[in-house]
């Protein structure tokens, strides 16, 4: 049986492997943050947000803790905590018919969460873009 995105998605948050997360991405991928009120629109800025979130909340302490599933997406629930603040949010993922990732959203709960984030986001944000120039 054939990988799907979800399973794919999952392959990728164990492996943190960059260029399978590209490969996932639909070119005109959509990804909407808790903290930027804006849609970010398209494969470039959605790989920018999802490998730096990856590595603000993802690796030790992080886990999906529940899944609920449809025919062309699924939300899924994780919990981290991070400088003493317990995290909770979900990720709606929205999978194109060859699998890819067409939509991302991700909602984050408390505001104490939100707020850290906010920060962690904006330094790994800045980090990468420093690497890059």
């Amino acid at each position: 049986m054939p990988m799907t995105g979800l399973d794919k998605w999952y392959g990728y948050m164990k492996s943190h492997d960059r260029a399978a997360l590209w490969e996932l991405l639909h070119p005109d991928a959509v990804f909407e943050s808790p903290v930027v009120h804006t849609r970010q629109r398209g494969r470039d800025i959605a790989f920018k947000y999802l490998s730096s979130a990856e590595k603000v909340l993802g690796g030790p302490g992080f886990s999906y803790v529940g899944e609920w599933r449809s025919d062309n997406g699924a939300v899924l629930e994780f919990e981290r905590e991070i400088e003493g603040i317990r995290i909770n949010g979900v990720d709606i993922i929205t999978f194109a018919d060859d699998g890819r990732i067409t939509s991302f959203k991700v909602m984050v709960r408390p505001l104490k969460a939100i707020n850290l984030l906010h920060r962690l986001m904006g330094e790994q944000l800045a980090s990468a873009t420093a690497t890059l120039k």
